[in-house]
């Protein structure tokens, strides 16, 4: 037996734990056009979940993050939807299955460094990021999570209001 601590594995990162302004500032190309930045959203919580058009437990999960959407509808809470897959190849894909699913919150292009600075390092979809109204990462998670998706989601979207409120931000 080896007295000596074994080191962290190298895949392991700190925790993302809040995004920069600077981050917050960078243009995101939207699915139909245009764009959008994360700094858009001032005051409001920020729902970010990462997917592809071919990843199946992306498809699975769609009905729940639809229909938590629909419970905080008017509420300081966006949904944006970012797809990991390039523009280039797989843009009739991605529209193709678009047409096929219930999304109807804001949806882009997720570039490589937007991507790799919201995966943190762990590189697998789903994964789903809720930021509070200051740029904090309140929770944030990889995979799906049958019949409990909605559940966790509405936890941590209650969590960061709560955090607006505390902060004195208008709801």
């Amino acid at each position: 037996m080896n007295p000596e601590p074994e080191p962290a594995p190298v895949k392991a990162r700190a925790p993302l734990l809040f995004l920069s302004e600077s981050f917050r500032q960078r243009k995101i190309n939207m699915l139909d056009g245009g764009s959008f930045r994360l700094a858009d959203f001032p005051g409001k919580v920020v729902v970010i979940n990462l997917w592809a058009s071919w990843c199946g437990p992306c498809r699975r999960e769609v009905p729940e993050y639809e229909k938590v959407r629909q419970a905080y509808a008017g509420r300081n809470v966006e949904f944006i939807g970012l797809t990991t897959e390039d523009p280039r190849t797989s843009a009739g894909r991605v529209r193709k299955f678009l047409r096929k699913t219930n999304f109807s919150f804001r949806l882009g292009w997720a570039d490589g460094e937007t991507a790799h600075t919201l995966m943190n390092g762990e590189e697998a979809i789903p994964q789903t990021l809720v930021i509070d109204a200051g740029g904090r990462v309140v929770d944030r998670w990889s995979g799906y999570i049958p019949h409990h998706s909605g559940d966790k989601l509405t936890a941590a979207i209650n969590q960061a209001l709560e955090t607006v409120t505390s902060a004195g931000c208008a709801l």
